[in-house]
């Protein structure tokens, strides 16, 4: 059996500022719109994940619901994680191990450097930077989430919001 999992940059979000903790930094209206456009792009592609998960940042969180609108999967079915958020790859790697084996897709909603990264570790491939409200599908054959480690994963696709036309 295969197992896809779809790993997303929170789309563009407010400048940081002193007067606000970087965890709480919303969405802009560009960054709902790249969300929205990503989620419908994966809709047309017949790629609905069966499971979402996302860091609990403000701004990671919201792409993750934008998204599953799209979907149409509940906002109350997105797990939130609170160690995706500065937890490094590591930590994006502990999500998917714990994921249930029934689960046959994921979409994995989180921040860069470490979902880049993360990204590289699955596949050995070069990913470089991922743009915000890029996706990448990562493919993986034969194995249940919690044998997922590196070196494992074959990337299907990478888009980023500027490159979809819908």
């Amino acid at each position: 059996m295969s197992r896809i999992l779809y790993l997303v940059r929170h789309a563009t979000a407010e400048n940081p500022s002193a007067f606000q903790r970087d965890h709480d930094r919303e969405l802009t209206p560009e960054g709902i719109i790249e969300a929205a456009r990503m989620g419908r792009y994966l809709t047309n592609q017949n790629a609905k994940p069966a499971c979402i998960v996302s860091s609990t940042a403000a701004r990671a969180l919201k792409t993750a619901q934008v998204m599953a609108e799209q979907f149409a999967i509940e906002p109350a079915d997105i797990e939130p994680v609170d160690s995706l958020f500065d937890g490094g790859p590591r930590a994006y790697l502990a999500a998917v191990n714990s994921i249930p084996a029934d689960c046959a897709s994921l979409m994995l909603v989180g921040h860069n450097p470490d979902i880049s990264y993360f990204a590289e570790f699955l596949t050995h491939q070069a990913v470089a930077s991922m743009d915000k409200g890029e996706v990448i599908a990562v493919k993986f054959e034969n194995l249940t989430w919690a044998e997922i480690s590196g070196r494992t994963g074959t990337v299907l696709f990478q888009k980023a919001p500027y490159a979809v036309k819908n």
